[in-house]
This record gives C-alpha cells, sequence and structure tokens, in this order.
C-alpha cells in the first residue's frame, strides 16, 4: 500500500507528520508513504529519524494551505501546496490512498475539484467513529463535507456507512439511524422525512431502524447515524468537548479526592483517555472518492498521523471502494432533485 501523507498538515508543522509516518511503517511492512511537502524542512527531520528509505519518499510541495485561510481562496492562489498535490497523486493512481492534518475545507474542496467520485457518488462525506457504552462504535456521516445535502446523498451516506462498520469495524449487519429531533415517523424537517421514505423503500430498510436522537450516538443502539454535514459536526465537536470535560471532571471531583488509591485512579483514567482520545482512531475518512483519504484533527500528534496512515492502508487491503460501488449498484435510482 502506498498512502501520500500531507506532510506539512497540522498545528504542529512537519516533524509529527514524519514521526507518524516512520512509525506507521514500522507497524506495517508492506505500507510505503510519500510525504508531500517542502524539501526545505523536511530533509533534516528526515536525516535525524532512522527510517527505511526505500519506503518513505519525499515528494516536493513548495505551498502550504494555512489553517485558517480560507480554502477555496488558498487553493487558487497556491496551486503547488501540498494538499493539492496529494490528491493528484490519489487522481494518477500514484497512490491508494492520502492523509492530512491540514486546512479540513481544503482537504474537501481539493478532493470535489478532482471531481473522482466513486460510481453513483455525488457529495462525498466525512465519517467519524465515536465509542459507545457496550464496547462498540458507531459511525455518524456526514461530519463536515457537505451541510446542504439532498435526500439520496444521505441515503447513499447510509450505504457507505454500513460497508465502512461491516469490512472496517467488523459489524456483521449494522444497523442505520436517520438523526432527527424525535424516534416518531413524521417528524423533522422535509429533508429527513424524503430521505427517511428513501431508507425504507431500498434494500437497507431490512436495517433501518428509523429515527434515532442526540442520545443514541453513545448508547449502542445503532451502528451508523447519517446526518447532514452542519449537525453531524456539531455532534462531533460536542463529543470531543464533552470527553474533555468529563475527563477533567472525573480527575478534579473523584480521583482529586482520593488518598491511597489516587495513583491506581490516576493510571486508569490516562488509559481511558488513551483508549477513547482521538488520536487512538486517527482521524475520519472522507467516503465516496476514488481512493483512500484520511481527514486527521489539527492537533494531531505522531500516534495520531500513524494510526491514521494505518486506517488508510486498511481501506485499500480491504477493497472498501469496491465493496461501496457493489452496494451502490443494487440502490434504486435517485432523481437529481432527491
Amino acid at each position: 500500500m502506498r498512502i501520500a501523507l500531507d506532510a506539512m498538515g497540522g498545528d504542529h508543522g512537519p516533524k509529527p507528520n514524519v514521526a507518524g509516518a516512520v512509525a506507521a511503517l514500522t507497524a506495517a511492512p508492506d505500507l510505503s508513504v510519500v510525504l508531500v511537502g517542502d524539501k526545505a524542512p523536511l530533509d533534516p527531520i528526515l536525516a535525524a529519524i532512522p527510517h527505511p528509505a526505500d519506503r518513505l519518499e519525499v515528494f516536493h510541495a513548495s505551498e502550504v494551505v494555512g489553517m485558517n485561510e480560507k480554502p477555496v481562496d488558498a487553493l487558487r492562489k497556491k496551486p503547488d501546496n501540498s494538499i493539492a498535490r496529494c490528491w493528484q497523486l490519489l487522481a494518477t493512481k500514484k497512490v491508494d490512498g492520502l492523509v492530512s492534518a491540514g486546512n479540513t475545507g481544503a482537504v474537501v474542496g481539493a478532493g470535489v475539484f478532482t471531481r473522482k467520485f466513486l460510481k453513483g457518488i455525488r457529495k462525498p462525506g466525512i465519517a467519524t467513529v465515536l465509542p459507545t457504552v457496550t464496547g462498540g462504535k458507531c459511525v455518524i456521516l456526514d461530519v463536515g463535507a457537505n451541510v446542504h445535502p439532498k435526500p439520496g446523498h444521505l441515503l447513499h451516506y447510509g450505504v457507505m456507512g454500513a460497508v465502512f462498520a461491516k469490512h472496517m469495524l467488523g459489524v456483521d449487519k449494522p444497523r442505520i439511524g436517520l438523526m432527527n429531533v424525535g424516534e416518531e415517523e413524521g417528524k423533522g424537517h422535509d429533508l429527513v422525512q424524503t430521505a427517511f421514505d428513501l431508507f425504507r423503500k431500498s434494500p437497507l430498510s431490512d436495517c433501518f431502524i428509523g429515527n434515532v436522537e442526540g442520545r443514541d450516538v453513545h448508547n449502542g443502539r445503532v451502528d451508523v447515524i447519517v446526518t447532514d454535514g452542519f449537525t453531524g459536526n456539531v455532534i462531533l465537536k460536542h463529543a470531543e468537548g464533552q470527553f474533555e470535560f468529563m475527563v477533567k471532571l472525573v480527575g478534579q471531583a473523584v480521583i482529586g479526592q482520593l488518598q491511597a488509591e489516587k495513583e491506581l485512579g490516576a493510571k486508569l483514567l490516562a488509559k481511558l483517555v488513551d483508549k477513547f482520545h482521538h488520536s487512538s482512531t486517527g482521524g475520519a475518512p472522507l467516503l465516496g472518492v476514488d481512493g483512500c483519504c484520511i481527514i486527521c484533527h489539527g492537533s494531531s500528534d505522531d500516534r495520531a498521523i500513524a494510526n491514521a496512515l494505518g486506517a488508510a492502508a486498511q481501506e485499500a487491503r480491504v477493497k472498501l471502494n469496491e465493496k461501496i460501488v457493489e452496494e451502490l449498484a443494487a440502490m434504486p435510482a435517485v432523481a437529481d432533485d432527491e
């Protein structure tokens, strides 16, 4: 598997990207990584870290899209940026996937610009995986790529989410729910009501459990939650904030009051944080593009980058996109206005 890594992306510059790439190569002998970015800062970092030179190379890109830049303007004004060059490598089949912790809007925008979508897909969606109290995981999409979807887009997100849950998370028959303001049929605005009908009439009807609410994200009732990018992004950011809040609360109100078991409590809390922190999954896949794309958090460290590269390689190994196209072929045709 050959994955392009936006070596300049993220809040911390190229160092964690390079370190993460080396860690990923150590963990996966069948993986090779193309570091896409400015050779001037990359070369000395590489020189200081032992690495398999035959599986790690640099593809020079002289420009960087800043985290706070407007994506469309930056992509237009900086054609030799590392994000666009990653997508060009993917579009020309020189790599099997790409990973970036850079400007999310630019990553999605550059991908949309290539128009290299899977057959049957009109709008890609970003998926994220969140833990449940039952020990499983819940896939949510979209979480930011498409804030104004049509009902047909949501149906396709259900297909892609179910395929991802089955082949990446090992869920035999994923249960799909549609995010709404209530469980009852007929709830919500026109978008979700029309999407509800599309799910009921599709081959997914036997695994579509209907409407779900925000409380169902973590309770294990559903394996895939479909929603628009605006709502999904709010859910994701709230989940991240709630996790940080609970960790601080437990640390202060519980462990802070312990005496004899304080050290043990601190270790257990650290273990919990390590397991459920976003770096444990690496990033969020952009599903629906012809190739694997993992979008990482801007604050990603080397562990997150390594895990993201591993996830991209695994998507390629299981031929996730081929399986998505197969499932989409079984879906009924959806009109352009749906």
